[in-house]
């Protein structure tokens, strides 16, 4: 069976943990999901790499970085991390990332948060049961967090 990890934080003040775990458990695939929770956003390169340890195919990393240039700084920081942590592995570890000042309105910042977790929830589903659904969209503009973008047209 594929175990997935979910990693995310206490500062995020949406639970996009829950949109995960609930689209992967709708899907209908046999996974194992292991959720690992930790109190910060540079706290998540160490827990993607102790799930994937664990033997987790896939990470999914959730984390909400507030609106002061130092949140921005830390979260550069974390992606960062996540990168090498995936360099490191060979192994996927989807950055799911919603920054506070994305919206002026809390309704509207939980919505972008529930679309983006769930979406990427997909995505990941795809790179490891469909990976030329991926292929087939290259370029098409599909975006998280809101409506997709569309191709740019010659």
């Amino acid at each position: 069976m594929t175990r997935i990890g979910v990693a995310d934080t206490t500062f995020s003040r949406v639970d996009m943990g829950r949109f995960v775990l609930q689209e992967i458990r709708d899907s209908g695939y046999p996974i194992e999901i292991t959720r690992y929770t930790v109190p910060g956003i540079k706290d998540l390169p160490a827990a993607a790499r102790r799930l994937i340890d664990q033997g987790c195919e896939l990470v999914i990393a959730l984390g909400m970085p507030g609106s002061a240039e130092i949140d921005k700084q830390c979260a550069n920081q974390a992606s960062l991390g996540i990168i090498l942590v995936q360099a490191l592995t060979g192994r996927h570890v989807i950055e799911v990332f919603v920054h506070e000042d994305e919206a002026d309105r809390d309704r509207e910042l939980y919505d972008i948060a529930e679309d983006r977790a769930r979406k990427h929830a997909r995505n990941a589903l795809k790179l490891i049961y469909d990976p030329d659904y991926l292929t087939r969209n290259a370029g098409r503009g599909l975006r998280q967090g809101g409506p997709d973008a569309g191709p740019i047209r010659p």
